[in-house]
Parts: C-alpha cells; structure tokens; sequence
C-alpha cells in the first residue's frame, strides 16, 4: 500500500482528474474489484487545473483516502439506495507542487486514465521543447504534460507494457489524445525513435463512459446513478485496470457510442430543448420533467417516431429498445438532483452533436422520415454550431 507522502511509487494506475464522475465511476470500479482481487491495485491521482474545488479534493484524499458514494436511483423498477465506501485511492498530488512525484509515477505506472473535461486535450503557446530537456518544470496543457511524462518513461523504462485509457467524452478518444500528443512531440522535433514509441509501444485506449454522477458530497465522493458503464475497445497488448462487470470490452465501439448519443445523450437535449422553449422553472429536474406529460411526450414521441426507426434499419432495433428502458428508468430517477439548466449548458453545440447525426443518417439509409421536431430544433443553429 502506498502512503500520500509519496514514498512508494509502485503505484500501477495513474490518474489525471479528480472530478466526482471519475471517483463514482473508474476509482469506485477498482474499489471494488480489490476486494475481490481483479484489480492491478492501487490509483494516485493527480489535480492538473489550478481549480479550488480539486485542490480541495486532494487535500481530502491526503487526509484520507476513503470516501462514499451513494448509489441512488431505479434499477430494473426497483428503488436503489446505497452507501459504498472507495478504498483504491493511495496517493493524491497536485502536479504544480507535487511533480516529481507524478514523473516517477508516471515511469511505473501500468495504466493511466484521465478524464480532464471539455477543453482537456487544447493546447498551450506557453509550452515548448525545453520541458522535455528539463523535465522537472510542469507544462501548462494536459497533452504537454503527458508528453513530458512519456518522454521521461521512454528514457527510464521503455520496455514495461502501458495502457492508456483517456475518459473524455471525446469520439475515439484513446486516437485523438494519440494524435494530439504525437503532434506536440513533432512539434518540438522529439527523436523520431521517441515518437515511433510512442505510437508503437504504447497502447491508447478508445472507450466510452456512461454515469450520471449529479452531486459532490464534500469534501470527497458523489452522489450517483446505479447505472454504470465503461465500454473499451478491445486492441492487443491492452491492459484493464481491473475487472468488473460495468467494464466491458468490444469490438464494436460505435454501437456503444450511437445508444448513449442518440437515446440517453438525445433525450436530455430534448428536454432542455423544451424546457427552454417553455420558460420552465431554472430549477425543475430530470426526473420533474419525465412526469410532466407534455415535457414527456414530446421525448416519447421523438424516440419512437424519429430514432428508433433509424435503429431499425440498421438491424439493431431489439438493442436500442431495450437500451431505452434503462434510459427511462435513469431519467425518472427521484434521487439525482439533475437539473436541466445544467444540461442546457452549449445547448445549440449539443443540438448540432445530437440531432444533426440522426437526421444525417436517416437520410443516408434512404429512410421517409419527416422527423419534423429534430428538423426545427436544428433550424437557424448559429453559426459556430453547424462547424
């Protein structure tokens, strides 16, 4: 066991990011299957922004490194009501003050995971080629500091596996957080046997995770769904941090990724869609809305009459049906305070990612589909939106 002074570095699984979604989901995941002996063991977390809140969060974790989480909400019609305690957290650092820690971890570590928001893989002007000769000083963006820990690993222990497993909700993440970092190391003209290493050794995970994490509980854990799901993508040489039965590895990423975005995703767009057309109260819920008949209804009438016919003419009708009876159990959960106005938030970006795809490809399989209520919430986007 690692104690949070850093003394032990043998920590197997690296983490960036301490928001609540990655405590109630990949933390809690290993909690659990160490008890059970699936997991690689123990998770050093690393704060990478300079956000009060996860300096708070750390400073938590360095206190003690347990806390709950509970679970609440509708599983198979059943009222769920749980407190579980996560026990996988050893180490907790913040990168500015605590980096030669996080680079000697980094070397070590079998698995790395990050979840670092919207904006996490943008780059920083401030950034350049001397971080990688110094080493020591931190680099403002994720990707650079990523870099620079790799760069470091290539040069102590090139030859131990590592699996990387990004958790942004970003298309093919595991490529794209690949990309951008193998960019920046020819950016800054790193050897060319560096960057073949990168891409060859290596290996960056795509995968999709799915939680409805709606609360902190202070100063550490969440208040979260029993619904729970990190689909990864099989490839060779792949490490998991642990086995669980919310972790599920496929061949067909994409089916995960189109139930999520054109049912669950979809269907909180068309709530706030409604809601703003409506006026409704700033604070009304989730679960307000799924019995408010009209706010409902109108959902109802959008899965039924302008997706699930483009599911059905993929062949993948039977799956997505039964995919919307966990989403409905999940969006009239009483527990979760999950406001809409939160998720109103980009409203028109998340029409254009949402609805702009099932309009598309209804038209691409040759489908009659009038889809008049996707069509006009898609009508005047501005601009920025349809990029």
């Amino acid at each position: 066991m690692l104690n949070v002074d850093g003394g032990d570095m043998s920590v197997p699984i690296l983490q960036f990011g301490t928001s609540r979604f990655l405590q109630a989901h990949v933390d809690l995941f290993v909690s659990e299957a160490m008890a059970r002996g699936e997991a690689l063991g123990d998770i050093a977390v690393v704060q990478t922004t300079a956000s009060p809140r996860s300096a708070e969060r750390v400073e938590a974790l360095a206190r003690d490194q347990s806390y709950p989480v509970r679970v609440r909400g509708l599983q198979d019609g059943m009222l769920i009501d749980e407190l579980r305690w996560c026990h996988s957290i050893q180490a907790a650092w913040q990168a500015q003050s605590d980096w030669p820690r996080v680079r000697d971890a980094a070397v070590a570590a079998q698995v790395i995971v990050s979840n670092t928001g919207d904006q996490g893989y943008l780059l920083n002007g401030q950034d350049d080629a001397s971080l990688l000769d110094q080493g020591l000083q931190v680099a403002a963006s994720f990707p650079a500091k990523l870099l620079v820990l790799l760069h470091a690993r290539w040069q102590l222990s090139p030859q131990t596996p590592l699996s990387l497993l990004p958790c942004e909700l970003v298309a093919r993440n595991g490529e794209t957080l690949r990309n951008v970092v193998i960019g920046l190391a020819e950016d800054w003209v790193a050897p060319v046997s560096f960057i073949n290493w990168l891409g060859e050794h290596c290996v960056w995970a795509n995968s999709l995770v799915d939680r409805i994490v709606s609360e902190d509980l202070h100063p550490m854990g969440a208040v979260a769904e029993p619904y729970a799901l990190w689909a990864i993508e099989r490839q060779s040489g792949l490490v998991l941090p642990c086995r669980h039965p919310a972790i599920v590895l496929t061949d067909d990423l994409a089916s995960f990724e189109q139930l999520k975005l054109y049912l669950l995703n979809l269907g909180h767009t068309c709530l706030a869609e409604g809601w703003q057309r409506s006026r409704r109260a700033p604070d009304e819920t989730v679960a307000q809305a799924m019995n408010d008949p009209g706010l409902s209804s109108e959902l109802e009438a959008v899965w039924a009459h302008e997706v699930l016919p483009v599911f059905d003419a993929m062949g993948r009708g039977a799956a997505a049906r039964q995919y919307l009876e966990v989403v409905r159990d999940r969006l009239r959960n009483p527990f979760l305070a999950h406001r809409i106005a939160d998720l109103a938030q980009n409203h028109a970006l998340k029409k254009q990612r949402r609805f702009a795809p099932v309009v598309a490809l209804a038209d691409k399989l040759g489908l009659s589909l009038a889809q008049p209520r996707l069509r006009a919430a898609l009508v005047d986007l501005p601009m920025q939106a349809s990029e």
